[in-house]
């Protein structure tokens, strides 16, 4: 891209912060490289976790990656000055506590996580039909679908991460371990990462790519709303 005179340095700069790792490489840098390593480079660093803020809040969002035999990833956002706060989360493992869990019993512990807090959206898991019908028939939140596209979402989340739009907090503790332990296939014929330590990371995944970049889009939530 540097070798390119008809792009401003203006220009340069904004697209060199638009990425990191693999994609910096590739789309900056100009070199034909397989995605390698950790998905999220950027997240090596433990000053990328924050503390949990004392703030009011503008708006909350609730991201679900579901699972029963895998694990059920759901996370609590908050909105402040256009930047978004992963503040809590709930994680469950059926495998380490030797029980599956209904989708009542997952909607309960979404209920906890919630409390009092009055949620803009929730996005959920487009496979999970199951619970995203149990969600609708309580009316209590409204409920869209996510988008799943994985290598698209990843770059989004990428993105995010290093212009400081998402901040992801100290006690969303599965979060963090997911973030070191998220790696890329070892493959020369595409872009896939390791289904495994992938459940807060496609939750993650969801709410950026479905709920966050629509956040000032008010024609997105009435038009979900309605096909709820």
């Amino acid at each position: 891209m540097s070798d390119n005179p008809s792009i401003s340095e203006k220009i340069r700069r904004r697209y060199e912060n638009l990425y990191s790792g693999t994609f910096y490489e590739r789309f900056i840098e100009g070199k034909w490289v397989v995605a390698h390593g950790v998905v999220y480079p950027e997240t090596s660093n433990a000053e990328m976790f924050c503390k949990k803020p004392d703030l009011q809040f503008e708006k909350y969002f609730v991201s679900c990656d579901y699972g029963t035999v895998n694990p059920a990833s759901f996370g609590l956002w908050g909105k402040y000055n256009d930047e978004f706060y992963r503040l809590n989360e709930y994680y469950y493992d059926s495998r380490k506590y030797g029980l599956q869990r209904t989708d009542e019993e997952h909607y309960k512990a979404l209920c906890s996580l919630v409390g009092d807090l009055e949620i803009e959206t929730i996005t959920v898991d487009p496979s999970a039909a199951s619970f995203i019908t149990l969600i609708k028939r309580y009316g209590k939140y409204k409920v869209v679908p996510a988008k799943n596209n994985v290598v698209d979402g990843i770059r989004q989340v990428s993105t995010a991460l290093k212009n400081k739009k998402i901040h992801i907090c100290q006690n969303c503790k599965d979060s963090i371990r997911e973030f070191g332990l998220y790696r890329w296939e070892d493959s020369v014929s595409k872009d896939v990462p390791v289904k495994e330590n992938d459940h807060a990371m496609d939750d993650i995944r969801y709410f950026v790519t479905t709920l966050m970049e629509r956040d000032e889009d008010d024609t997105f939530f009435v038009l979900s709303a309605n096909r709820t």
